[in-house]
């Protein structure tokens, strides 16, 4: 982060965390402080609402990840900021960051310029806490298998089909395969295994799911970690295990409360990714929002083939949660670099690439149409952009018969998103949704691949791997073949392959591998050569970290 920019959230006056909590009518039994700033909203609040008149919600998403950044969390937190500006009861519900892409590839993830979450660095830094316990009760099965094997092996578990591997929130790709157990008898049973990042964990799904302690209680229990040597389920309840495991996540479970620069309220709550996972903040936090405030902003990770994809098909699923109006956000530089301009030249005007790239933002609409959601293109703007590639977005999106608005949220916070908050009040008043899932759970698990590929990846079909093939066997078996799809596929593309851009056509969509997560209650298909595991880049982000001799973090941003 520059000095100055530094400098302007320092010198921000936040409110005091007890006044942004009166904002959304809760009382001082309601939450729970963690510092001057941050809290813990009680689960009871969640329940003594239940039944209340939901607000509206607004889910932002965006066209498909590049380098040049498209600004998906900073258009949703200044959407936020100008309907707070235009006098609306308005509440932001975000997902927490990872410590791995924190210091790996992106740094900070609390938004930027004007148009952030604070206190941005205890959000982006351990927050309080629900990520590491995630991994502590992720962990804490994880040992308990192996003390089993240990022990006698009761339950007959193949060390060979341990399906349960362990966490850590930090992307390091030299445990993404691991042997455990070595040094002799006393020291366990060696098995091969492996490494996930935290927020892939099943259980981050699970507390993003869950509607309540017993809901949680229920879906530890029924995590399916291992197969016997007779080719039987074992599930973490037969370790006698979801009851520590939820000990571990009681506190986690409670949505956390901070606000933006201007002082609206956020629930910050959950952090999977939804390259490797359903990417979406809990239902939870999402339902007390809609409860305490007439519009709630959210989002999704990545593109709307990914994060939103996974929030109507599946969270919709388990929560009934329906988007009033999406909010599609793109950027000018990003659209080049669709278009095939490399990342040095994104800068520079070049209408023909840019005419190119928005075929990727043509594609994310129709997947929006095919949901059946109303959508209002954003356009996040840069300095550098030209009135004339923005009027051809403007010009593209009206031949999409698509409203689109231009937001400069990073510099003018609330302000500059004014034009954008007006365009979704608009369609919030003139365009119903009329939303609905893309498909049947109940559908063969092929046809299901087959349909994401076909109408949201734009693909041609699907290629299943002999080990694919077998893993749809075994879910045909445990009788869990009726669950949602979680696919784990690439940000970079629409396609499993990260390299091609735009909106390929003539492909089919490789499906490596398909694992059952029966506590969450999807089914995750790896595709392509994802990975749940993350590496560094060459220079990661924390090169730039450090803290001044006031103890001020620096560089984080």
């Amino acid at each position: 982060m520059a000095m100055s920019e530094h400098a302007m959230i320092t010198e921000t006056q936040l409110r005091r965390i007890e006044d942004v909590a009166a904002d959304l009518g809760l009382g001082p039994d309601d939450w729970e402080p963690y510092g001057r700033y941050k809290a813990k909203i009680g689960l009871h609040v969640h329940e003594r609402l239940e039944g209340t008149q939901p607000g509206k919600l607004i889910y932002t998403t965006a066209i498909t990840a590049t380098p040049a950044g498209e600004g998906k969390t900073t258009i949703a937190i200044g959407l936020t900021q100008s309907l707070g500006l235009l006098g609306k009861k308005v509440c932001l519900a975000l997902r927490e960051p990872s410590l791995g892409p924190v210091f790996g590839i992106k740094g900070g993830a609390t938004g930027g310029g004007k148009a952030q979450i604070a206190p941005a660095d205890d959000i982006n830094l351990h927050f309080n806490g629900d990520i590491h316990a995630v991994g502590a009760a992720h962990n804490l099965l994880a040992a308990l298998i192996d003390n089993h094997l240990q022990h006698g092996n009761e339950l007959g578990i193949d060390p060979r089909k341990v399906l349960w591997r362990r966490v850590v929130d930090m992307n390091d790709r030299a445990l993404r395969r691991v042997v455990v157990g070595l040094g002799g008898s006393a020291h366990g049973v060696p098995r091969e295994t492996g490494f996930d990042i935290t927020v892939a964990s099943e259980i981050m799904a699970i507390l993003c799911l869950a509607s309540g302690i017993s809901d949680l209680k229920e879906r530890l229990g029924r995590i399916l970690v291992a197969m016997t040597y007779d080719d039987r389920p074992v599930f973490a309840r037969d370790l006698k295990a979801e009851g520590a495991m939820a000990a571990l996540l009681k506190d986690a479970l409670k949505p956390n409360l901070v606000q933006t620069l201007e002082g609206q309220p956020a629930l910050v709550h959950g952090g999977p990714f939804a390259n490797i996972a359903h990417g979406n903040n809990s239902i939870i936090a999402t339902r007390t929002a809609l409860a305490l405030a007439d519009y709630v902003v959210t989002e999704g990770g990545f593109a709307a083939d990914l994060g939103a994809e996974k929030f109507f098909d599946i969270v919709h699923g388990y929560s009934g949660l329906r988007p009033d109006v999406a909010v599609l956000v793109c950027s000018i530089r990003a659209l080049n670099m669709h278009g095939g301009v490399p990342l040095a030249q994104v800068t520079e005007t070049n209408l023909e690439a840019l005419k190119r790239g928005l075929a990727n933002l043509a594609h994310h609409v129709r997947i929006m149409d095919r949901f059946g959601v109303p959508v209002v293109v954003a356009i996040n703007q840069f300095p550098t952009d030209a009135p004339e590639e923005i009027e051809l977005v403007r010009s593209t999106c009206a031949e999409y018969g698509v409203p689109c608005a231009v937001a400069q949220v990073v510099t003018e916070g609330g302000p500059g998103g004014v034009e954008l908050a007006e365009k979704v009040l608009e369609v919030l008043e003139t365009t119903p949704s009329r939303f609905r899932p893309l498909y049947d759970w109940n559908l063969p698990i092929e046809d299901k691949l087959s349909t994401l590929a076909r109408e949201v990846y734009g693909a041609d079909g699907v290629e299943v791997t002999d080990q694919a093939k077998k893993d749809i066997e075994r879910c045909n078996r445990l009788g869990v073949a009726d669950l949602p799809l979680c696919v784990a596929k690439t940000q970079h593309s629409i396609t499993h392959d990260p390299n091609l851009k735009g909106a390929p056509k003539g492909w089919r969509l490789l499906v490596r591998e398909i694992r059952p997560s029966l506590g969450a209650g999807f089914l995750v298909c790896l595709t392509g050569d994802v990975m749940t595991m993350p590496g560094l880049p060459k220079r990661p982000a924390s090169e730039h970290v450090d803290v001044d001799p006031l103890g001020r973090i620096v560089g984080l941003h």
